[in-house]
């Protein structure tokens, strides 16, 4: 199985897929909640001369500390009060095929150090056993959170962190590969109706719109779900702009803190910190289009010769694209087209800008 995506993202990510596949190195897969790290888990599986083989998925965060070991590498009868009989674990039922360790940066440290232990010779023991048990499975880890940081914090050993990233696959959130929604939705919306014989009438133009230019916190999960809720609510009905906004959780931009900017200048005035903001979330332009409309901000004459001033009218006749192409000359122009600080300030690679500026046909020496 691959992932479902027009992005590059999605497309780079299933490449990395098909040549890690059928090795047995270990896999690090990181990213926001809901993005799909078990579907990625999944797709090496499926592609490796194991997947005939047990795959078992193990929730790391989910399993109280005091029985972590039990289930990971299983226990002797009388191990502790009631083992009434000897019980196999995950790495056990895993034998010759592939464990997903899910939120693995939860695990306790004592744990992580048996972990470690079977990585590398393949051996364990069982909770009050006195014999080594031997396995042959494949290891892939996922975590929402920053390693780094965490063993920086004495959290998570190097060792391991080390010997798990032997390949990292980080998968971007829905936000910052919005080709891929429209894709998605489509197929949650076949696969919905077709799971529970409902009718679907489509979608207009607006409420797509709406849809694609959503901030997704909750990524691909949250997209699956609102999928559902809108189909069976409004079954052979065309959905509309309202039956969606029915459905979602509207970002109050008035109380949501605007995200930090790397590299940005205390200085920078509200308007500008505002509207990169925005682009940085890369949020519902609908939304974008009210609060620009409705706030009564100061422009001066500062404001509009640092090159990056959209008066109320033409914010009116702007799609999302638009103000992020303004956003891009801006910052090359800012920056005297240092790409690297570009890709810096809009937290994307630099590959994704170059991209970008062919996209948009932006010319360093034009007038665009």
């Amino acid at each position: 199985m691959k992932l479902l995506g027009n992005s590059i993202q999605i497309k780079e990510i299933n490449e990395v897929i098909q040549q890690v596949a059928p090795t047995d190195i270990s896999v690090l897969i990181t990213g926001e909640s809901g993005t799909g790290k078990e579907l990625v888990a999944n797709s090496i599986h499926s592609f490796s001369k194991r997947k005939d083989k047990p795959f078992i998925t193990v929730n790391c965060g989910a399993i109280p500390e005091g029985i972590i070991e039990s289930e990971l590498f299983g226990h002797q009868k009388g191990a502790f009060t009631g083992a009434i009989e000897s019980r196999s674990g995950y790495f056990e039922m895993a034998d010759n095929g592939t464990i997903f360790l899910d939120e693995i940066g939860d695990m306790p440290l004592a744990t992580q150090v048996k972990i470690l232990r079977v990585l590398e010779s393949g051996e364990f023991m069982k909770v009050g056993g006195s014999k080594k048990v031997f396995v042959d499975v494949r290891v892939i880890a996922a975590t929402n959170k920053n390693l780094e940081v965490e063993v920086i914090n004495k959290n998570f050993r190097e060792d391991l962190y080390f010997r798990l990233r032997s390949v990292n696959i980080n998968i971007p959130p829905l936000r910052e590969r919005r080709t891929d929604i429209k894709v998605l939705f489509d197929k949650f919306v076949d696969d919905i109706c077709n799971k529970n014989n409902i009718g679907f009438a489509g979608i207009n133009d607006d409420a797509l719109d709406y849809i694609v230019n959503y901030v997704w916190y909750g990524n691909v999960r949250e997209l699956k779900n609102f999928c559902e809720s809108i189909i069976v609510l409004n079954p052979n009905k065309v959905i509309g702009i309202d039956d969606v906004k029915r459905n979602l959780h509207s970002v109050n931009f008035e109380t949501r803190p605007l995200p930090a900017i790397p590299n940005a200048s205390r200085d920078l005035n509200e308007k500008d910190l505002i509207i990169r903001g925005l682009i940085e979330l890369k949020t519902d332009i609908l939304e974008v289009k009210d609060l620009i409309r409705n706030r009564n901000f100061d422009i001066n004459d500062n404001m509009r010769n640092d090159g990056f001033y959209i008066n109320k009218n033409e914010i009116e006749l702007m799609n999302g694209e638009d103000i992020e192409r303004e956003l891009i000359k801006y910052l090359l122009k800012l920056h005297n087209w240092d790409v690297n600080k570009v890709s810096d300030n809009l937290s994307q690679s630099k590959r994704n800008i170059y991209r970008k500026i062919n996209k948009y046909n932006i010319n360093r020496y034009g007038n665009d």
